[in-house]
């Protein structure tokens, strides 16, 4: 799959670093030894195994496939003991012992297992839903971080140019050759990087507590520096995107089956008006004539009060069908329309990341040649210098984000559709 590779203005870069008597490859080996290299593919791992929010769900399904084999059980039978005397012509005397079994109507048992079943599906696709969710959590907060580690490092190098710049037109003040405020305003562009690189440090501290906390580790681990974001261009349609949100979306699943869940619902409501049955066998002992005999006894629970039960009931069950059908048409409206923003979020991306690296950034760069060139001889002012390098690093950054932003936006479509698509 074709790359989308990121070049910086890397030859004007190294010429300015030479002038300011920086050796930028002993720069950049201290930067890569500072930190250690943070893979997404590891944390990913990591986050699977030990985040509390996906264990949380997994256990919720757990608990509800054990569910499953209670709702078809039978209740628990009663044992029952007693005593009777009766006194007739030929008094009974002697104790009693048997045992009651209620037996619901047939059908009633398993459609409250299949709905548990439903219940179970629904909690194993949440369970899935979570995964996706907090995996794309992840994924976001690893490529901020990326994006404020490359922030620092444009930000740092530009601190260097500026002082560079305070230095030149110190020098030229001494001499004559330039006013008080070129250096003033030096001094204000240094002080201002400065306030940014704060900014971004906090930024970078606040998003490694980000991730241990996906990741359950204590919030002041440190972690390294990413790696570098590779953009891949999107090759699915949205309509292709939409297909799979409806064949494998795990919150579209769930909320299917909370509909399964329902219909059952109103079919064991519509069965409660048939009755149960109570079935119990006694054992008898007549202590006066020495002689053991049994009794047989068959109950009937009436559905006398259906008026206000069982119908009552049947309301009920096809009331919450119908909410969890106009919920599962909400969360596939809702996914349908985060499909659509995520991929013109992406379509744009990839726009402004070509725009960005093919023609501004470079056509910013020679402006930025062509500026420090003018300004060594005393054909550009010090301010048009200036503009020059902030423009420039400002279009460096937005590269930067628009790279960030276009990995955001495919995070969160494989959390839509429940897995990688590309």
């Amino acid at each position: 799959m074709k790359h989308i590779p990121f070049k910086s203005y890397s030859m004007l870069g190294l010429f300015l670093l030479f002038c300011i008597g920086v050796d930028p490859a002993a720069a950049a080996e201290k930067h890569a030894s500072a930190e250690p290299v943070l893979d997404l593919t590891t944390l990913v791992r990591e986050a699977t195994e030990n985040n509390p929010e996906i264990k949380a769900a997994r256990q919720r399904w757990e608990a509800s496939k054990a569910v499953v084999p209670q709702a078809g059980t039978l209740p628990n039978p009663k044992a029952q003991v007693g005593y009777q005397r009766m006194p007739m012509m030929e008094p009974l005397e002697g104790p009693m012992y048997g045992i009651g079994q209620e037996i619901p109507f047939p059908g009633k048992l398993q459609l409250r297992e299949d709905m548990a079943g439903r219940e179970a599906e629904r909690m194993e696709a949440e369970y899935a839903a979570v995964r996706f969710r907090v995996i794309a959590r992840l994924k976001e907060a690893y490529f901020d971080l990326h994006f404020v580690h490359e922030s620092i490092d444009v930000v740092e190098r530009n601190k260097l140019l500026l002082m560079q710049f305070e230095k030149t037109a110190t020098a030229r003040y001494a001499v004559g050759k330039a006013v008080q405020q070129d250096v003033f305003r030096a001094q204000v562009e240094i002080s201002r990087v400065l306030e940014r690189l704060a900014i971004l440090e906090q930024r970078k501290e606040s998003l490694h507590a980000d991730v241990n906390r996906i990741l359950n580790r204590p919030p002041s681990n440190q972690l390294g520096a990413p790696r570098e974001v590779p953009v891949i261009p999107l090759t699915r349609s949205l309509v292709e995107i939409n297909t799979l949100i409806e064949t494998s979306s795990p919150l579209l699943r769930a909320s299917a089956k909370g509909v399964e869940r329902g219909e059952q619902a109103v079919a064991l409501a519509r069965r409660e008006y048939y009755p149960d049955f109570d079935l119990s066998v006694l054992g008898l002992r007549n202590d006066r004539i020495n002689d053991n005999g049994y009794q047989l006894m068959l109950g009937v629970k009436i559905p006398l009060y259906f008026a206000t039960k069982q119908r009552e009931g049947v309301r009920e069950a096809r009331a919450l069908r119908e909410s969890a059908a106009q919920d599962l048409q909400t969360v596939r409206q809702m996914l349908l329309f985060q499909a659509k923003d995520n991929v013109v979020q992406t379509q744009r991306a990839e726009r402004l990341i070509k725009l960005l690296r093919d023609a501004i950034i470079p056509q910013a760069g020679l402006a930025l040649e062509s500026a420090l060139a003018g300004y060594a001889v005393g054909k550009v002012d010090f301010l048009t210098l200036l503009n020059s390098l902030l423009t420039l690093q400002e279009n460096e950054l937005e590269l930067h984000g628009e790279m960030v932003e276009h990995g955001k936006a495919l995070a969160r479509l494989e959390e839509l559709v429940g897995g990688s698509f590309q």
